[in-house]
């Protein structure tokens, strides 16, 4: 089936009756979606040059020819036609969705032109599992049965090795999906960001892709990134930040108890798939792999409001204990780490178990996850064991 014609994100839920603008990285499926759930709207890209050249000259008449009823591609690279929308949604009854693979520039805009008329969604790489169909158990509630268990556990190598960008998934075979994903790293990855974000150092964005592969799961310094790229300090966090506003890549800042500390300066950067990662042919760890890959998935059912949470984070003890992710919601303080084993023991526990004493002390409720590569779904020492093959259609 042609990538073009399946629904990705279809977990994502867009109120028809709102003007919305959709955030996400190239080739992720906004397009797609839009496009398939409101057919008969009237559809232009600024990625046509025409089209770019008429909306920087001339906004309001763009928006105007384009109709009551319209899709308007790439909006990132025109910041300034969010107020020709405002006008049209305000004076003209316009009912207009708007996609951006940048948030630079772009939310600021938005943020001072549309504030109450246009409702904001994120938009991700699909979610494993997503183009099967609807969600068939939450993450952490019940599990899909054995036998899908096994069939996803069969699935998860290719998965953690070429990601999940929808045209990567309808792409058959390992060598052709790793040959797409070169095809994005020098195009998507790489150009059009260069583009997006008015850089000119392609062999700079190249070293810091490739030392944020090799700084996966680990704090990010970026003085040890400028030195290692070659780079100015400002430059170095500059092109980091890109990576961030292009939405490529993510950050977990480290938790503490006390709400007013839970920002600290020391953070860590994921990307938003692995596909972006495997791209850049960076030999990386089985650890660092599968960590990104979970995290990845929290993070994408987050952003799709799956998980009620305004962020994750990581949490490390001065002594140097770390759990992966926390987070916050419903009320319940979330503890989750990832290990590469088969077999969970108490050892695997044991961070868990502090983390989860230290804030029933506190009076918080805690539940602790602790995901591998085995088959046990049991619970140990308070902890719920949870094999990385039941985020297959865990919405």
């Amino acid at each position: 089936m042609e990538a073009s014609t399946l629904l990705f994100n279809r977990w994502l839920s867009i109120d028809p009756a709102k003007s919305a603008l959709l955030i996400g990285p190239r080739r992720c499926g906004k397009t797609t979606l839009l496009r398939q759930r409101f057919p008969e709207h009237r559809y232009a890209t600024l990625d046509d040059l025409d089209f770019l050249d008429w909306a920087v000259r001339d906004p309001k008449g763009f928006v105007s020819h384009l109709g009551p009823r319209c899709i308007i591609d790439e909006i990132q690279r025109s910041p300034k036609l969010t107020i020709a929308v405002k006008y049209a949604i305000d004076n003209e009854g316009a009912h207009v969705l708007m996609t951006g693979s940048s948030s630079l520039g772009l939310l600021d805009a938005a943020a001072d032109s549309l504030a109450g008329r246009v409702r904001l969604y994120e938009m991700t790489p699909a979610c494993w599992g997503e183009d099967r169909g609807a969600p068939t158990h939450g993450i952490f509630g019940a599990l899909p049965d054995p036998p899908a268990l096994k069939a996803a556990a069969r699935e998860l190598d290719e998965v953690l090795a070429c990601g999940l960008f929808p045209e990567v998934l309808t792409t058959e075979g390992r060598e052709a999906r790793l040959a797409l994903l070169n095809d994005y790293r020098n195009t998507y990855f790489m150009k059009d960001l260069l583009q997006m974000a008015n850089l000119d150092n392609l062999e700079g964005l190249m070293a810091i892709y490739v030392n944020a592969c090799r700084s996966l799961g680990s704090h990010i310094e970026v003085s040890h990134f400028a030195r290692e790229a070659g780079l100015s300090f400002p430059t170095a966090k500059k092109y980091l930040n890109m990576l961030v506003q292009s939405q490529l890549a993510f950050r977990l800042t480290g938790y503490h108890f006390g709400p007013a500390k839970r920002i600290i300066k020391a953070a860590k950067t994921y990307f938003a798939d692995n596909g972006i990662p495997a791209s850049f042919r960076v030999p990386l760890s089985e650890g660092q792999i599968l960590e990104n890959f979970v995290i990845s998935e929290l993070e994408k059912r987050r952003r799709m409001g799956r998980i009620r949470a305004d962020q994750l984070f990581y949490y490390k003890t001065a002594a140097g204990r770390e759990i992966d992710v926390v987070f916050e919601a419903d009320g319940v303080v979330h503890a989750i780490e990832i290990k590469c084993t088969r077999a969970p023991g108490r050892a695997d526990c044991a961070a868990l178990r502090d983390f989860a004493a230290a804030l029933e002390l506190a009076g918080r409720p805690v539940r602790c996850v602790l995901f591998h590569r085995g088959e046990d779904t049991s619970t140990l020492d308070g902890v719920r064991l949870l094999p990385v093959a039941s985020l297959m259609g865990a919405g």
